[in-house]
């Protein structure tokens, strides 16, 4: 309920300053739970997918450090977020969001590339995937990355791309590898047909920043 509550209104804000978030290929996206994976350029990434993908809701992965904030932890736990720690991921990071896709029927928001500025893919989104039993949607966002850029009205734009299963048998270092590999072709793909000139720089300061706190 609150879900639903908080998409209306920061819909409406994110309407009244920047204006409508632009979703393509939409019909892409299945009826069943399903994981949704994305390269992670800006902290609006995840509120602008969430935006276009309605009316379906996510479960979040959120580094832990964000729940120590009792305000914050608050609203995350409300909006689907699950702890976890990035230096010591431990089981719950695998079993909490195949549960939720599982047993509370919703989809998975995940960023495989882990930090904004990494293009390294990680095997978690795929592994929780194959366990799920759910298909894998990659998707991309073209849009404003700082919460000030947003008066700009610079178009957000989603593209969502084909669901794609999981690879069959172990998850072996080459299949997680070859499997990376794919998706990465993808998201090139939809920022491709988004727009042939896309070229993702990331803020290099901002960078510094979050090596230096342990968050790349």
């Amino acid at each position: 309920m609150f879900y639903s509550f908080l998409r209306y209104v920061v819909a409406g804000l994110l309407w009244l300053i920047n204006g409508h978030v632009k979703a393509q290929d939409k019909q892409q996206l299945p009826e069943g739970p399903f994981v949704l994976v994305a390269p992670h350029r800006s902290w609006l990434d995840p509120v602008f997918l969430a935006l276009a993908a309605w009316p379906h809701h996510f479960s979040f992965m959120a580094k832990s450090e964000l729940f120590k904030n009792p305000l914050l932890r608050w609203l995350l736990v409300k909006v689907g977020a699950f702890p976890v720690d990035r230096a010591h991921p431990g089981p719950s990071a695998i079993k909490v969001p195949v549960r939720a896709l599982k047993q509370e029927n919703k989809a998975l928001m995940i960023f495989p590339t882990g930090s904004r500025y990494s293009a390294d893919m990680k095997g978690g989104a795929i592994l929780i995937a194959k366990l799920a039993k759910a298909p894998i949607v990659p998707a991309v966002y073209q849009g404003p990355g700082t919460f000030w850029s947003l008066f700009k009205r610079k178009p957000a734009i989603i593209r969502f791309g084909s669901p794609v299963e999981p690879p069959k048998g172990r998850l072996t270092d080459e299949a997680l590898a070859t499997f990376s590999d794919q998706l990465q072709e993808k998201f090139a793909a939809l920022d491709h047909a988004i727009n042939p000139d896309y070229k993702y720089i990331p803020d290099k300061k901002k960078y510094l920043e979050e090596k230096e706190h342990g968050d790349v």
